[in-house]
C-alpha cells in the first residue's frame, strides 16, 4: 500500500517514513511545493498537515487527490502522534 503525505517538517520526513513502514505502508513526503505534486501517482491514501503548506500547496494537492480519487486525511498538527492516530484510522478501514 502506497502513502503520500503532503506537509510537515523536513526534520520529521524519515520518521514519518519510518512510522508508515510499521503499517505497511509505502510513504512518499513532500514538504515543499519546489517540483509541484507532479509525480504523486496513485496512492492508497494522500494525509495533508494543513499548518505547515501554504494554500496553494494544499489546492493543488486537493485536486491531484479529487482527479485520482485518491482518500485524504487533514490533519492541523504535523507530528508524529497526529500521524500514528490517521493511520491508525485507515489501516483498521
Amino acid at each position: 500500500m502506497s502513502l503520500v503525505i503532503v506537509g510537515g517538517n523536513e526534520c520529521m520526513e524519515r520518521e514519518y517514513v519510518e512510522l508508515c513502514k510499521k503499517y505497511n505502508y509505502k510513504a512518499k513526503v513532500y514538504t515543499k511545493m519546489s517540483r509541484g505534486l507532479q509525480d504523486i501517482g496513485s496512492p492508497d491514501l494522500m494525509v495533508l498537515f494543513t499548518n505547515t503548506v501554504s494554500h496553494k500547496m494544499i489546492k493543488c494537492a486537493l485536486s491531484g487527490a479529487k482527479s485520482n480519487n485518491i482518500p485524504v486525511a487533514r490533519s492541523h498538527t504535523s507530528s508524529k502522534a497526529a500521524l500514528k492516530n490517521i493511520l491508525d484510522t485507515y489501516a483498521r478501514a
